[in-house]
């Protein structure tokens, strides 16, 4: 079949799946360079670049091939005649149906690859109708926020029985409250965010975890009192910070104003815990955005909330809890022996196309790790979908307040 000419019904499937590849190619390019702790300009002007090198490049292999392009079209196009710069592109577009295709499709939330199952019981909460105050106060987010099957303002409220492998037994039952990526950027008002964390503490969680990206301008910094200082947990409410955090003059003043209202700082640190007798290491890992905590083999926690003698030792914890910004943290999380880990930064993929579900996510896995809870031994990692966005479209995957319930697996 190549020695002479690629028969009709060869040529139109291989010219469709070429063309599948190119798209493919430059999605997995995007998803990948916002996972880089590289400065956000640079990111955005490389984005940029591989956007116009996605449009341009069909448009130039067509002025370059025209004439063999249309003879591929009317006729029975020959192989051996194919231009070699033509045939290697093709060829390079072809080969991500391999990589990183078939880790894509395998990775497809329907196959359950790496999935936990959980019973979940989950309430749809219409935030703008629990508000006495309109929550869309840009005229970019109220005319978003009309728009059909946009689901930014309809809050998803999941209590989840997370099974949680070496969980001990003492711990089965703990409750924790996972925010994620608040994102304050002015567009919606605070008492969306309020209404949240008002939910969250009314849960009664034993712990309340915010997994980053909280400001992206400085003048919501004022924001962070009116919206979190009413957030209670029994042993506590813990944060990290996110890429978007750096987009502030200066992020220390985000983990200042939180820790006056009453949160703990867990960012690039471990916090000793004893919950239920039992000794608990908290660490925080905002990588690659801020620096890495210290390894959890060696050395004692940073800090203890036991009574003495009974977490400030370098003995190992019998539990440990990560909180990280992006799921990209898994493989840290392992190598620590991490059995919870809880992340966000991915958004579910801010939408999500039936059967294949998410497309878009910023992650070196692409939209793997994208939402939901997933089990990489031995680490148990829920990734939240989110609280709000810069992206003010959410389809088929509505923003995210999880009530995690821990369960010996």
């Amino acid at each position: 079949m190549f020695s002479g000419s690629l028969s009709s019904w060869f040529w139109w499937p291989y010219l469709a799946a070429a063309v599948v590849g190119h798209f493919g190619l430059y999605l997995a390019i995007y998803n990948r360079l916002n996972s880089l702790g590289i400065p956000r300009r640079r990111i955005k002007r490389l984005v940029w670049v591989f956007l116009v090198m996605c449009l341009v490049t069909p448009l130039v292999i067509a002025a370059l091939y025209d004439d063999f392009l249309v003879r591929a079209l009317f006729a029975e196009p020959p192989w051996l005649a194919m231009p070699a710069g033509l045939r290697a592109y093709t060829l390079l577009c072809l080969a991500t149906w391999i990589y990183p295709g078939i880790a894509w499709l395998w990775t497809r939330p329907i196959f359950g690859f790496q999935h936990l199952r959980v019973d979940k019981s989950a309430e749809y909460a219409r935030v703008a109708r629990q508000t006495d105050q309109p929550l869309a106060l840009t005229p970019k987010c109220r005319w978003q926020s009309r728009l059909p099957f946009n689901q930014i303002l309809d809050l998803a409220i999941e209590e989840k029985q997370l099974p949680v492998a070496g969980l001990p037994p003492r711990l089965d039952g703990l409750r924790i409250a996972h925010l994620s990526d608040i994102h304050l950027t002015g567009h919606i008002a605070p008492d969306y965010y309020r209404y949240v964390v008002e939910r969250a503490t009314a849960w009664n969680p034993d712990l309340m975890a915010l997994t980053g990206d909280i400001v992206d301008v400085d003048r919501c910094i004022d924001w962070l009192a009116p919206c979190f200082q009413s957030a209670r947990a029994a042993e506590g409410c813990y944060f990290v910070l996110g890429n978007h955090d750096t987009r502030v003059a200066d992020p220390e003043q985000i983990r200042a104003a939180m820790t006056r209202i009453g949160w703990r700082d867990a960012g690039s640190r471990t916090i000793r815990k004893i919950l239920r007798g039992v000794s608990v290491d908290l660490t925080g890992n905002e990588a690659p955005w801020f620096p890495a905590p210290p390894d959890l083999a060696r050395g004692a926690p940073e800090t203890s909330d036991g009574p003495a003698g009974q977490g400030g030792d370098a003995a190992p914890a019998d539990f440990r809890l990560a909180l990280c910004h992006s799921p990209d943290c898994i493989h840290w999380a392992r190598r620590s022996g991490v059995e919870l880990m809880l992340a966000g930064h991915t958004h579910g993929g801010q939408g999500r196309l039936p059967i294949l579900g998410p497309i878009l996510s910023p992650s070196r896995h692409g939209s793997r790790f994208a939402s939901g809870e997933f089990y990489l031994a031995p680490t148990t990692m829920h990734v939240s979908r989110g609280v709000s966005g810069v992206h003010l479209m959410r389809l088929r995957c509505p923003p995210e307040l999880a009530l995690l319930v821990l369960r010996a697996a």
